[in-house]
């Protein structure tokens, strides 16, 4: 598990989120189970800076990935958004 740096935890607080369309979309196709847990870690990410999250080479701009049991959430952060861009199950994710 990831422990993020006090500096980098206080940069976190009043991010808001911005949500892509299509990732609008791929939600709302997913269990609501299973929705709500990947909504929890998206918050508990945003709160804490904690997460099975990592950095994904070669994608510019940098974008990362939160992997919640089989479903991964792209992502990337600027100044005071994190923009969702797709949640997809691992089978799909990376295509």
């Amino acid at each position: 598990m990831n422990r993020p740096h006090s500096m980098a935890q206080a940069a976190r607080v009043g991010k808001r989120i911005d949500w892509k369309d299509s990732a609008k979309d791929d939600l709302r196709a997913i269990d609501q189970a299973v929705a709500l847990d990947i909504l929890h870690a998206i918050a508990r990410y945003l709160k804490t800076g904690e997460g099975d999250v990592k950095k994904l080479v070669g994608v510019k701009p940098d974008e990362w990935r939160l992997r919640v049991g089989d479903y991964r959430v792209r992502f990337y952060e600027e100044e005071n958004f994190l923009f969702v861009r797709s949640v997809k199950h691992r089978r799909e994710a990376y295509r």
